[in-house]
C-alpha cells in the first residue's frame, strides 16, 4: 500500500512534441520532473543545427505525492499517465538514477570525442590517418603516407 506522503516517479504521457514544454512548465510550478533527451544534428536545405530531443517521444518523468497527483493535469500538454495492470504505473528512483548517471556519463564521452583534423590510426589498415568527416560512428579519413581517403567506423 502507498503512503500519501511519500514521492514516487510516474509515466506522464504528452502530447506528442510537447514534451521538454511539459517538462519546464511543471518545474515552474515546483513539480520534479525529468525528461531524459539527447542532441542530434537536423539538416535543412539551408541549414544544419544540433536540437535537444527527447529519448522517451511523448512522456516525461514526474515525482509527486500521492495526494498532489492531480495538480499535474493543470498543465497544458499533460494527456493521462501510464498504466499498468490497472495501477498507476511507477518508476523505481534507481532506474531514474541510472538513466541520468547513463545519459550524463554518454555526454562527457561525447565531448571527449574525435574531431575534423585528428589524427587515428585506421583500424584493419594500421595506418595513421588525418579524420575529413565524421557522422556519427562512420569516418572518412585521409592516410597519412599513402594520402588515400578511407572510409571506416569507430569503435
Amino acid at each position: 500500500m502507498m503512503h500519501s506522503n511519500s514521492r514516487k516517479w510516474f509515466v506522464l504521457f504528452t502530447k506528442p512534441r510537447n514534451e521538454l514544454k511539459v517538462t519546464e512548465r511543471l518545474t515552474r510550478i515546483g513539480v520534479e520532473v525529468y525528461t531524459p533527451t539527447k542532441i542530434e544534428v537536423r539538416q535543412w536545405s539551408d541549414r544544419i543545427k544540433k536540437v535537444t530531443t527527447p529519448l522517451l517521444p511523448s512522456m516525461v518523468l514526474v515525482q509527486v505525492l500521492e495526494k498532489e497527483i492531480d495538480r499535474v493535469f493543470e498543465i497544458p500538454g499533460v494527456v493521462r499517465f501510464l498504466f499498468e495492470h490497472g495501477k498507476r504505473a511507477s518508476v523505481s528512483n534507481e532506474e531514474v538514477m541510472a538513466m541520468r548517471s547513463y545519459l550524463e556519463d554518454k555526454a562527457a564521452e561525447a565531448e571527449k570525442g574525435l574531431t575534423v583534423g585528428d589524427v587515428v590510426k585506421v583500424p584493419l589498415l594500421e595506418q595513421q590517418a588525418t579524420l575529413l568527416f565524421i557522422k556519427g560512428k562512420k569516418c572518412l579519413a585521409q592516410l597519412q603516407k599513402l594520402g588515400a581517403i578511407v572510409s571506416f567506423q569507430l569503435q
